[in-house]
């Protein structure tokens, strides 16, 4: 994990692509809990992908984000979400459009609040979301931390969100 430093290339690059995700998360329409973005940025620093948390398609009306842990079965162990989360929808963007320049590409992440203002993330803890982006080989995932902008390496990220 790294923090990128204030004030270099690098920190207004990566508070752009933040923003980006911001802005792409204003798309979703359907969780009552939060609005999120991603996009998917290659080596050369060209958005490959973007996407949002939303139901999926055609099944808008079936969102389940009004539930709690108490709604669930005590055996039932995976995402209690009825969303599409924005990483996977990025990733699948880029995998239709742009699937060569995903190789070591980066995602940034983006949670915002109901008005759009970009809040601070949590601590790696989606798994599906981990392991899918290890598989398409993108090399980093960036998000908006209490420490500032940081970086993760996939591998660090998938390893963090299953500690979680």
């Amino acid at each position: 994990m790294d923090i990128i430093q204030p004030g270099t290339s690098e920190y207004e690059e990566a508070d752009l692509f933040l923003l980006m995700a911001a802005t792409v998360s204003n798309n979703s329409n359907g969780c009552y809990h939060s609005l999120c973005g991603a996009v998917v940025v290659s080596r050369a620093g060209e958005v490959i992908g973007s996407g949002f948390n939303s139901p999926p398609q055609g099944l808008e009306s079936q969102r389940r984000c009004h539930l709690t842990d108490a709604d669930f079965s005590e055996r039932f162990h995976s995402d209690r979400t009825c969303c599409v989360h924005a990483e996977q929808r990025a990733i699948m963007d880029a995998l239709r459009h742009n699937a060569h320049l995903l190789p070591n590409a980066r995602l940034y992440f983006g949670r915002c609040d109901q008005v759009g203002q970009l809040q601070l993330s949590h601590d790696p803890r989606c798994t599906i979301c981990s392991k899918l982006i290890l598989d398409v080989g993108i090399r980093e995932v960036v998000l908006s931390r209490e420490a500032g902008i940081t970086v993760y390496l996939a591998v660090e990220f998938n390893d963090l969100s299953f500690a979680y």
